[in-house]
């Protein structure tokens, strides 16, 4: 089977910059789940790769979906609201929400899932381009956060494209013979946003899009470092730094008790009497993993 097709990546983004795959394909026969690198990125009977946006604000902003590989277009659905999931909505028999269904030949098929509500440009029966445009990123159907599921199947059955045969093992034996024509890395984990504040965000801000401040009141409340990322494990360590003018130095470490798909930690120190000195501030954020630093960021701030 390796071969035979090739896809482009189908949305309009940078890897690891403004957008990441969220979930992949679970390769669990029975009722646990495995992504394609033995990782927690994906659930049971997960059928896709799932191309995510860091918030809602990116999705509002636009992003296109594009044609993993030409075809036919089979069948579409469009006008269900996006969020409508998260809203509490039934989404029974439209968990898809807007899709497209697009038959590539010799039994290939692709779907995309979760468009945005009136952003699908083809119809059944237009014949498509690799790389072409047909809508945005959304959140319709059952979407718990704004992204592009893209499921790929041969002959009916669901097909990984990062391991067509279905034959590797684990991160470490990604199968060369991907369908990717720019090959994807394999990410476990990794941090879409940190910042520095004077409270504490609330998650639901920082799913939304709240950006990082680049400058705060000297007398605000506190000063607090804040994270937001994807893939975090049991055992896993996330370290929160804090440095400033004077020798300012904080450090706080959480401990992560159970694996998440996203992740939003913060710590930080109540202002000191007389407030904080003016100049330059740094949050630098690590993630740790079986004693090894597997990714970090930094944010800065400037208190007058």
């Amino acid at each position: 089977m390796a071969g035979t097709i090739s896809l482009e990546q189908p949305i309009d983004c940078t890897l690891g910059q403004n957008c990441y795959i969220q979930n992949y394909v679970d390769r669990d026969p029975g009722p646990g789940a495995r992504d394609t690198g033995c990782g927690h990125l994906t659930y049971d009977g997960h059928k896709g790769t799932d191309f995510a946006l860091p918030s809602v604000a990116a999705m509002e902003a636009g992003v296109k979906v594009l044609a993993a590989a030409p075809g036919t277009v089979k069948a579409i659905r469009d006008g269900e609201p996006d969020r409508a999931f998260v809203n509490g909505a039934s989404v029974v028999g439209k968990e898809c929400g807007n899709g497209i269904l697009v038959d590539m030949g010799d039994g290939w098929e692709t779907q995309y899932c979760h468009l945005r509500r009136g952003s699908v440009v083809v119809k059944p029966g237009n014949h498509i381009a690799a790389g072409e445009t047909l809508g945005l990123v959304g959140q319709s159907g059952k979407a718990e956060f704004p992204h592009l599921h893209i499921g790929l199947r041969h002959d009916g059955k669901v097909v990984d494209p990062f391991d067509p045969d279905m034959t590797q093992t684990c991160a470490h034996d990604i199968a060369k013979d991907e369908l990717w024509s720019n090959k994807l890395a394999y990410v476990p984990s990794g941090l879409l946003q940190v910042g520095l504040a004077d409270t504490a965000p609330s998650y639901a801000a920082i799913k939304s899009g709240m950006m990082p401040a680049t400058s705060l009141p000297s007398d605000g409340p506190a000063l607090v470092a804040w994270v937001y990322g994807f893939g975090v494990q049991a055992g896993d360590s996330v370290t929160l730094k804090i440095a400033g003018p004077d020798g300012f130095h904080f450090a706080h470490d959480s401990k992560i008790a159970k694996p998440k798909a996203l992740f939003f930690e913060f710590a930080g120190k109540k202002t000191p009497p007389g407030d904080w000195p003016a100049g330059d501030y740094r949050a630098q954020i690590t993630l740790t993993r079986d004693g090894k630093v597997t990714t970090s960021a930094e944010s800065h701030i400037k208190i007058d």
